[in-house]
């Protein structure tokens, strides 16, 4: 038993002899290697090559944990990346190995004061000065340290008063001083809140991210913010970065399952209006009013969107009742007086639908499509004052080919001049019988319908090249004279 436990303590002093050995022969090597990534590092930091650069201090670092410079250096290529949390404990390690470094105290204080860690910061400066009292970068520095614990201290109490304009102007000093302060940020942001001002809480949370480890309440709020005022997509990017840190957050996945929701419903409420499925695109925008019916964006957007779907349907009764409602809720949005203009040009109501259209270039005078719209509209309205063949034959803009020949053959019938024998009434209802056959004659024709419906009478002569006077461009002829005197039309197309 005794031989083989000396055997044993034999055999783990020769282990030790030979791991010895090898430590030194690495040792050796990673000396040299030391210096090659520090003089690597060192061109590299000088040239801009950040990441390069760090990547040889890294190294050097791992060689050489003793050596107080290395941490320094790394240190410094943090700082210039923007990564003062990652710069920190180099900096640290550096005051630990060696005490009196009074540079790496000074940007340590640096750090802290930016991070709005005051008192951290004070030690960090009256560690420098009592070491150097002429120090004059640290002697500033503390007194900055001291103005923003004042600061932060006179930002709570308003707060605590209700006094939130007043917080925010001394805020503004005091992230100023400290930007990397995530608490001095997100008290802005909630004073913003409560001033009703969520574009600008936004701007001071975003930062906040990235200033925390694990930020999740201010992805949180970044979620409800964009939310509420209606930008589901980026609400559902922060509520995902939540979850990311936490799966399990409870509150974060509510919000999570009700922004997907709603954002697909959206989102497939646009693409079936893409594809002209307008009906489809209704039903769709109703069900997201469902799915949120308390933020009054989303009530609003589902109004005017199925405003321009009624229009597109040609519903007209019901289209310019949903696009007054939208144009209630948002009476300077330029998209629904359009539409409400499209719908009354349908019902031919020119005069209103060249208001709407006047009142949305006044919200939008670059708009090319409003620009056109009100042209024609003013077209519609000259013209209606003049003749206009849907009332003629007493349908509506949407009336398709056989309703019109219906209309017209019934009226052509009521108004055909040998039904008079009057010579008053008969010439009469000669004129009215050339504009029942006029009117059935563009709006038959899809060529001559379009032009009449852009806001042009294909048959005004003033239209017509070579002008003229008497019956030319009119599509049919008629002979007064005939036996008996009856009128005999002849009509060109049927």
């Amino acid at each position: 038993m005794e031989r083989c436990v000396r055997g044993l303590m034999w055999s783990l002093s020769l282990l030790c002899v030979l791991l010895d050995l090898q430590l030194d022969g690495v040792l050796g090597a990673t000396h040299a290697e030391i210096e090659h990534h520090l003089e690597m590092g060192r061109k590299l930091l000088a040239a801009g090559q950040l990441a390069e650069a760090l990547s040889h201090y890294h190294s050097a670092v791992d060689g050489d944990s003793k050596n107080y410079l290395t941490f320094y250096k790394r240190a410094a290529v943090f700082l210039a990346m923007g990564r003062s949390k990652s710069a920190l404990p180099d900096l640290s390690r550096a005051i630990q190995l060696k005490p009196d470094f009074l540079a790496a105290r000074l940007q340590r204080g640096n750090i802290l004061l930016k991070q709005g860690l005051t008192q951290e910061a004070r030690d960090d400066f009256q560690a420098v000065l009592q070491r150097s009292p002429d120090h004059e970068e640290a002697r500033e520095q503390l007194v900055r340290a001291t103005e923003l614990e004042e600061l932060q201290e006179e930002a709570h109490a308003t707060y605590h008063r209700g006094d939130y304009s007043t917080t925010v102007n001394v805020l503004e000093r005091v992230i100023e001083i400290s930007p990397w302060d995530p608490e001095s940020r997100e008290l802005r942001a909630d004073c913003y809140i409560r001033m009703g001002d969520p574009r600008k809480a936004i701007q001071d949370l975003t930062p906040t991210t990235r200033l925390r480890n694990d930020n999740r309440a201010a992805f949180l709020k970044l979620g409800r913010l964009h939310y509420d005022l209606g930008e589901h997509h980026e609400s559902l990017s922060h509520v995902r970065e939540c979850l990311r840190l936490d799966q399990d957050d409870k509150e974060c996945f509510s919000l999570y399952k009700q922004v997907k929701k709603l954002s697909k419903q959206l989102d497939s409420a646009e693409e079936l209006i893409q594809e002209e499925r307008y009906q489809d695109a209704i039903d769709k925008y109703e069900s997201a009013t469902k799915t949120e019916p308390s933020v009054q964006f989303y009530t609003n957007l589902a109004t005017e969107r199925i405003c321009f779907c009624l229009v597109k349907l040609k519903r007209v009764v019901e289209a310019i009742d949903t696009c007054s409602e939208a144009h209630q809720r948002d009476p300077h949005n330029a998209n629904i007086l359009r539409d409400r203009a499209e719908a009354y040009i349908l019902n031919q109501d020119y005069e209103k639908a060249v208001e709407d259209y006047q009142e949305a270039r006044e919200f939008n005078s670059d708009s090319i499509e409003i620009k056109e719209g009100l042209e024609r509209a003013q077209k519609l309205l000259k013209i209606s004052r003049k003749r206009d063949y849907y009332k003629i034959l007493g349908v509506s803009r949407v009336a398709n080919k056989q309703e019109i020949i219906k209309a017209y053959r019934k009226l052509a019938q009521q108004w055909h001049p040998d039904n008079f024998q009057v010579e008053s009434e008969k010439k009469e209802a000669e004129k009215k019988f050339i504009e029942i056959a006029s009117a059935k004659e563009v709006l038959t024709n899809p060529e001559l319908r379009e032009k009449f419906d852009a806001g042009e009478d294909p048959l005004d002569p003033e239209n017509q090249q070579g002008g003229g006077g008497g019956h030319q461009g009119w599509p049919f002829h008629f002979d007064p004279f005939g036996s008996g005197g009856s009128f005999h039309f002849k009509f060109e197309h049927n």
